[in-house]
């Protein structure tokens, strides 16, 4: 249980009551591209074709050397560390400098028995992050067949 202070009558506490609401559910679009500590998380696309699950994760200004793509289990984990720090000449000084750090994590939970996990793959190209993950041939939906009546 929380205990709230408030001070005055129920006419005072009326704002507070709709800031909040208009604050936390109106312009909270379920947007969950935001970690707690405000640093961007990647967003995902997931796309389902009669063969595969495409995944696409917008990751510009990145190269295949920043991410890291594991499979453990049928956890499917998507990682990025990456930092950038300037370097300063030895007769520099300088009055300011800010390091730069970056890093996200994505786990995706994948159900063996529909997808392949030996035959995944994942390729970088112009920003955006490639992964397909092929269905079992079980799992392929087939197209309606005709049962004959006798």
């Amino acid at each position: 249980m929380t205990l709230v202070k408030r001070n005055g009558s129920l006419l005072n506490q009326l704002p507070s009551v709709f800031d909040d609401f208009f604050n936390q559910h109106l312009f909270n679009w379920n947007n969950s591209n935001f970690s707690n500590t405000n640093t961007t998380i990647p967003a995902v696309n997931i796309k389902e074709t009669a063969e595969n699950y495409e995944v696409e994760v917008a990751a510009p200004g990145m190269t295949k050397k920043d991410f890291k793509v594991e499979l453990d289990g049928n956890l499917l984990t998507i990682s990025s560390e990456r930092s950038n720090q300037k370097e300063e000449g030895e007769n520099e000084r300088y009055s300011r400098k800010e390091f730069s750090y970056q890093s996200f994590l994505r786990t995706f939970t994948l159900q063996k028995e529909v997808v392949d996990i030996e035959k995944i793959q994942a390729r970088y190209e112009n920003g955006l992050l490639y992964l397909v993950i092929p269905k079992k041939e079980e799992a392929k939906q087939k197209p309606p067949r005709l049962i004959q009546i006798s």
